[in-house]
């Protein structure tokens, strides 16, 4: 049986998949365990040329990528293009990771014993991977994994199930061992049975999930009691303090990227720009007068720099929060509400605590501008939110960039860059409601291998009994 994803632009058909039940799990997992088998076997070398070969295979199917994100997601060419080459520079660092996870020698006080800590694979992974950025997501749920010799299963998104079925389509072609690399496609409806099954499965050892932290929240309590770990990457609201010192011009290219980026429809995304008084209304201005050259269109034809959003329901909340802006006193700088996924950037000014805009978690082509009378208070307001993934402060002291940074809580800020910055060998995670554990390089062996204490007796033992 199987489910089809419709095109949210024309209404067609993008893609059809299988629409596996919760039943279909247990073989799945079982056919993930031989897989491991075999492949936690493999060297560190061996490991290494199959997942430069997976970043080959990957890479060679550019068109079909760019084709499936169009069609099931609504993104610009571009953002696919950019989606493909990160994806591309996530497996090759996994592949140079591999001779990397090492362990220790560690000094005993027992005459004799050589103690020592051995980094090995864990078993079968989870990896569950969402829509929004759905290559680079979808290969960074596996790609460290499959670099520390576990097996894995990507539970692909509803909303894109063919683009996520390229991914394992072109690793599979790179030479792992048969079941190393699996993949799961269900209808919307299936959802929650399906991922309870994955996770209440006793092969799968670990999940990772990137997505909305509200099914964050539902998976980490049912990995909880299973006693299987997370590593959770979740929602957003990512402020960029302007300082008053700030370079205005850099600060307002920064921000137009951060806030409207893939139509603002990023985890990193600038959803709160937090600019001192004495330059907001020079910021505002000036921000205005970049966002009003940002026009939105039909991403096939590829002639703007914002596509489409998603679905309706994002069309809805983020009207939804502009309308209950406005109505508390906001003032609309550019944009407005819009009639159709193909939504207008949107810039609110002077919004304050008392809009729901200033807390809530957009996912949409609108940013907030909130004014702070001095530094400190900016400080205040980006920590005011319970989130906590990326944030961006621009200054030119830099010895003050990194003053004001190291008070944001947050697990990533930039200083004088933009929100919005991934590289494969980045620690790559945030704290509170956006979630705990790090994808990303070395940081990355952590979350994927299980660290073990191994002894060796070279002299007789003594006993007190």
């Amino acid at each position: 049986m199987k489910f089809s994803r419709i095109n949210p632009l024309t209404g067609a058909v993008a893609s059809e998949a299988l629409a596996m039940r919760s039943t279909d799990i247990h073989p799945i997992a079982v056919k993930a365990q031989a897989g491991f088998n075999l492949w936690s076997a493999v060297g560190p070398n061996g490991r290494r040329a199959v997942l430069n070969a997976a970043a080959v295979a990957l890479e060679s199917r550019q068109d079909a990528f760019v084709e499936a994100m169009m069609n099931e997601t609504g993104s610009t060419a571009g953002w696919a293009m950019f989606n493909l080459g990160l994806a591309v520079s996530m497996l090759r660092e996994a592949a140079s990771l591999t001779t990397q996870i090492s362990g220790e020698v560690i000094p005993s006080d027992k005459p004799g014993c050589l103690a020592m800590a051995q980094r090995v694979p864990v078993g079968v992974i989870l990896g569950i991977a969402p829509w929004n950025a759905p290559i680079i997501l979808g290969v960074r749920a596996i790609s460290t994994a499959l670099a520390c010799g576990n097996a894995v299963i990507l539970k692909a998104s509803e909303i894109c199930p063919q683009t996520h079925s390229l991914i394992i389509e072109a690793l599979s072609e790179a030479g792992f061992p048969e079941g190393t690399v699996n993949i799961v496609t269900n209808a919307p409806e299936d959802a929650a049975d399906v991922v309870g099954a994955l996770v209440d499965h006793p092969i799968i050892k670990r999940i990772n999930f990137t997505g909305s932290t509200s099914v964050g929240r539902i998976i980490a309590k049912r990995a909880a009691e299973n006693l299987k770990p997370c590593l959770l990457e979740l929602g957003g609201k990512a402020p960029m303090l302007v300082l008053a010192d700030a370079n205005l011009d850099e600060a307002v290219k920064a921000a137009a990227f951060g806030a409207f980026m893939n139509q603002g429809q990023i985890c990193m995304s600038t959803e709160r720009l937090i600019v001192v008084d004495e330059v907001a209304e020079q910021f505002g201005e000036l921000f205005r007068q970049k966002v009003q050259t940002m026009a939105t269109g039909d991403p096939r034809e590829g002639k703007t720099p914002l596509g489409a959003v998603v679905d309706e329901k994002t069309v809805t909340k983020v009207n939804s929060l502009i309308e209950d802006a406005v109505a508390k006193g906001a003032d609309i700088l550019v944009g407005g509400t819009s009639t159709s996924i193909l939504m207008q950037a949107t810039v609110l000014d002077k919004v304050t605590k008392e809009m729901a805009i200033y807390s809530e978690e957009s996912f949409g082509p609108v940013v907030a501008i909130i004014r702070a009378k001095d530094e400190q208070q900016a400080i205040d307001i980006a920590n005011d939110s319970i989130y906590g993934l990326s944030a961006a402060v621009f200054t030119q002291d830099v010895a003050r960039g990194m003053t004001v940074a190291a008070q944001i809580n947050s697990g990533i800020c930039h200083v004088n860059g933009p929100t919005v910055h991934d590289e494969a060998q980045m620690p790559f995670g945030g704290v509170g409601a956006s979630g705990y554990g790090r994808f990303g390089g070395k940081s990355g062996i952590d979350q994927f291998s299980e660290l073990r204490w191994i002894t060796v007796e070279t002299q007789p033992g003594h006993y007190p009994i």
